[in-house]
């Protein structure tokens, strides 16, 4: 990957990150649901304005998307993948769960990524083949060898879950409560797998992916973690579902996740 796609993708992402932190505050709060997605609009419009420009400039010929819930395959070629803020419903509320995330996808396959967490300063970048780096420092993932010590987590990738998709998702849940020493459930989702990729967190699972994931899943496999779909084999933009942990907990809460019963989603 060229060194200097990659940073000018992270100078790009720092400042968007910038963008939003003057957007953020810690008192924000909304009064009912118009008001709150008129924010979290407004929040990604700021976002994409600044990063658009700059990722076109730095390679002209890749398409783009920044449709956050987007899914299945994509065509041929360089496209930008981009959530223009991550858990952007944590920031609307004054929360500093949230990021700014990037990943360019070539052929089907993320070849660079990069993840910020402008409240903590945290810069989280990916190339193919060459390594996962927090801040510039190299990452691996957690050495652990056994969900009963593991930390492991899920979370919406997308709103609006039909009732066959939430009943998975509890059964899931309450399974792997009983199994692992705690589960967390919460948005974004590219955060948790950050934190898997720095060895924070062991495993997160996803019973609808969305391709805006790819920045995270890169982030693991350069890690040194595995991601695969719930049948083992490996992940793909266009996979139903997916398995991302240290590669010591992927085989057991592979099995745990198997035993559930199975759905039109995956």
């Amino acid at each position: 990957m060229n060194q200097n796609l990659l940073a000018a993708t992270v100078a790009a992402v720092r400042h968007a990150g910038a963008r939003m932190m003057s957007r953020y505050s810690t008192e924000s709060r909304q009064s009912g649901l118009p008001e709150l997605l008129t924010h979290l609009q407004a929040n990604d419009a700021a976002v994409v304005d600044v990063l658009r420009p700059a990722l076109t400039e730095a390679l002209p010929s890749a398409g783009w998307l920044n449709d956050e819930h987007g899914s299945g395959p994509l065509d041929p070629g360089d496209w930008w993948l981009i959530d223009p803020v991550g858990g952007n419903v944590n920031a609307a509320h004054g929360m500093p769960e949230w990021n700014v995330g990037v990943s360019l996808v070539r052929d089907g396959r993320p070849v660079l990524a990069v993840v910020y967490f402008p409240v903590l300063d945290e810069m989280f970048t990916a190339t193919e083949g060459g390594g996962a780096f927090l801040n510039g420092v190299r990452l691996r993932v957690s050495a652990k060898t056994a969900l009963d010590g593991a930390l492991v987590g899920t979370g919406q990738a997308q709103p609006g879950h039909d009732p066959e998709l939430a009943k998975r998702m509890g059964a899931a849940l309450t399974t792997m409560m009983t199994t692992a020493l705690s589960v967390r459930v919460s948005v974004p989702v590219t955060h948790q797998l950050a934190q898997i990729a720095a060895g924070r967190m062991d495993a997160h699972w996803q019973f609808d992916n969305v391709r805006s994931h790819a920045a995270g899943v890169l982030l693991v496999l350069e890690a040194g973690g595995v991601v695969t779909d719930l049948d083992g084999k490996p992940w793909a933009p266009a996979s139903r579902s997916y398995l991302a942990a240290a590669p010591g907990v992927h085989g057991a809460a592979l099995e745990v996740l198997s035993s559930l019963p199975r759905s039109t989603h995956g």
